[in-house]
């Protein structure tokens, strides 16, 4: 299926639409349409993980891990096969966002799975929870919601569509039962240090979450449902979880002593382990917070990715806002980030096919010439290195961790040396479509280092592989003897990473000035 089902026959086209979500428990894949507007779900599937149970202390996931994980994707990818890539979109979240080997489980991932894993921080997967909450149920007043995953927990606060707070613990129900109820073991004493640690955890953001305030309390996901599900099993409440409620299911579940032979309603066999880790926790969640009820709304991370990947269906991208926002906070000189922009995408049009680069690619590049100045901030003096400092570690709401990172990289080897060594390894791209989007980015900056909009004559860039020939006419480059020489200075640069700049007017130039 493709982004949009073309029939002009038919006045009802619908855009199909996947979203993975490869979470630290479990992996989950929702298929939809959009109709009217409107998301349309068709099919579910949900499978056991518990990628986070293979993490080990030195932040390594176990060959066994792995490969469970690999199984999934391939049973995915079967039922995707139909799906052009566009039209789906795969989020990783706690265990991919820690393990120090999660390049080794990407890279084994794409001969199994053909579409792109991208791996989110935290603020952004507790983005897409409440956008997948806010869009799934209206409520007009201000909300907190609370999701419990296999390896963290993820908090916003938000009022209609927008978010106002935004925090990602790293604590869970699958790491926390195996730090705290090994094998099963449940004790009061065992549920009393599982509840202090998930207070500890969420003492950082108790002030700045219960300043903003909320009116209403939203548990998503497993975790909570299960415990909802069982605590209205037992007849302690009919709908909303109180402090009381969870209290009462503690000490029912300290009686029975061990997970295994635990028996209720609502109880599945897979959340066995699992359910005295996630209660801790929420118990921790109300205690500090002072949430007086819970209810439970049945959408979460993979629902807000559907509904941002129909956003950008329509050309409403958050991350353009990401970014406008950047540039107000580090008052960027807003005519020369145009120059720059409008300088890259020229010669990126003609360079696109040859170079085998896509619109995505376009966008990235726009973004980071945009940008390329936000550490002027800090100071003049090294400004690719505060740049990209500032990029890399911003909140940037909308962009994935390699998006972010590709951007912070081709922006802190955006002048000087490119050091190939200091570069990141990527999973979503190859190092030479880096090098290529950092040369057009080199030559844009380099073009308008004299920040004026009538400098600049009509040029024209012929590419081949791991070569630009650049033409910007020979009686103009007569004229221009410094930038004549930063040409030849930025030739070399790029000799020295095995990248040919022609410019044939260059040589000429050269020795008309001598």
């Amino acid at each position: 299926m493709n982004d949009t089902v073309h029939d002009t026959e038919r006045p009802d086209q619908q855009a199909y639409m996947a979203a993975v979500d490869l979470g630290s428990n479990s992996f989950h894949m929702v298929i939809a349409r959009v109709v009217d507007g409107d998301i349309q779900l068709l099919h579910r599937e949900k499978q056991k993980v518990q990628l986070a149970e293979g993490l080990n202390e030195q932040l390594v996931l176990s060959e066994e891990a792995i490969e469970r994980g690999l199984s999934v994707l391939a049973q995915f990818a079967d039922t995707l096969k139909p799906f052009a890539p566009q039209s789906v979109r795969v989020i990783a979240t706690y265990t991919l966002r820690r393990a120090k080997n999660a390049a080794t489980f990407l890279r084994r991932a794409r001969t199994v799975f053909p579409f792109p894993i991208e791996v989110i921080s935290g603020q952004e997967e507790a983005r897409f929870i409440y956008q997948g909450v806010a869009h799934f149920e209206h409520f007009s007043g201000r909300r907190l919601v609370i999701d419990i995953g296999g390896g963290s927990t993820e908090f916003a606060i938000g009022e209609g569509l927008q978010p106002l707070r935004l925090s990602s613990r790293n604590m869970g129900c699958v790491s926390y039962a195996m730090q705290h109820f090994a094998q099963g073991r449940i004790s009061e004493k065992r549920f009393a240090r599982a509840i202090l640690q998930a207070e500890q955890e969420l003492e950082p953001i108790v002030s700045s979450f219960k300043a903003a305030g909320w009116q209403q309390a939203v548990g998503t996901s497993g975790t909570v449902k299960t415990i909802r599900d069982i605590i209205i099993g037992l007849g302690l409440s009919n709908n909303a979880l109180e402090l009381t409620h969870l209290l009462a299911l503690k000490d029912h579940l300290v009686a029975q002593e061990n997970s295994y032979q635990l028996d209720l309603p609502g109880l599945t066999d897979d959340r066995k382990l699992l359910i005295c880790s996630g209660l801790a926790i929420l118990i921790a969640a109300f205690n500090l917070l002072q949430i007086d009820q819970l209810v439970y709304i049945d959408a979460a991370l993979r629902e807000g990715v559907l509904y941002e990947m129909s956003d950008r269906l329509q050309h409403l991208d958050i991350r353009e806002h990401s970014v406008a926002s950047m540039q107000r906070r580090y008052d960027v000189d807003m005519a020369q980030a145009e120059r720059v922009r409008n300088t890259a995408l020229q010669l990126f049009s003609q360079v696109r096919s040859v170079w085998q680069l896509n619109d995505e690619d376009a966008m990235l590049l726009g973004w980071a010439a945009t940008l390329y100045e936000v550490g002027l901030h800090i100071n003049s003096s090294g400004v690719q290195k505060h740049s990209a400092y500032i990029l890399q570690n911003a909140n940037l709401p909308g962009f994935n961790q390699e998006q972010q990172q590709l951007i912070a990289t081709l922006v802190r080897f955006h002048r000087r040396k490119i050091r190939l060594d200091d570069m990141p390894v990527f999973s979503l791209y190859q190092l030479s479509q880096v090098v290529c989007l950092l040369v057009l980015l080199r030559l844009a900056v380099l073009l308008n280092q004299k920040r004026r909009d009538d400098l600049l004559p009509e040029f024209t860039a012929n590419a081949a592989m791991q070569t630009l020939e650049l033409n910007l006419g020979r009686d103009w480059l007569t004229q221009q003897s410094l930038l004549a020489a930063d040409l030849a200075a930025e030739q070399k640069a790029l000799k020295k990473i095995a990248f040919v700049l022609d410019c044939p007017e260059l040589a000429a130039s050269s020795t008309v000035l001598s």
